[in-house]
Formats: structure tokens, C-alpha cells, sequence
């Protein structure tokens, strides 16, 4: 089933996440995640975005 509508209005904030599937790495190596931040400026320039903050973090491994 699919979620409802996000709800839009001006001057709103929305969060932005991304997730690896079963705690995966969504970054290959350090190029990539550059590469990701240079994609999401793309965007936030693009659709006239107002980023306040971000944060890249990696997935902790599950305890053996």
C-alpha cells in the first residue's frame, strides 16, 4: 500500500532521508558520497530548496 500524499504548503520544512536495504552502505567510497552532495545541491538549486543542514552517516555493523 502506498503512503498518502505528503501534504504541501510554503514556507514548510520536510526531512530528506536515505537508507541502505538491511543496513547496507549507500555510499560505494568517499567519491560517491561527494558525488551525492553535488546531486542534492543540483536539486536544491534547481527547485529553489532551502537546505539547512545535513548529515552523512554510516550505517554501525549489527554485533556478531
Amino acid at each position: 500500500m502506498a503512503r498518502p500524499l505528503r501534504l504541501e504548503y510554503p514556507g514548510a520544512l520536510y526531512p530528506v532521508t536515505a537508507r541502505g536495504n538491511a543496513r547496507e552502505p549507500i555510499f560505494l567510497d568517499e567519491q560517491d558520497s561527494r558525488e551525492y552532495l553535488s546531486v542534492l545541491a543540483s536539486v536544491a538549486e534547481r527547485f529553489i530548496w532551502l537546505c539547512h543542514a545535513y548529515c552523512l552517516m554510516t550505517n554501525p555493523l549489527l554485533p556478531q
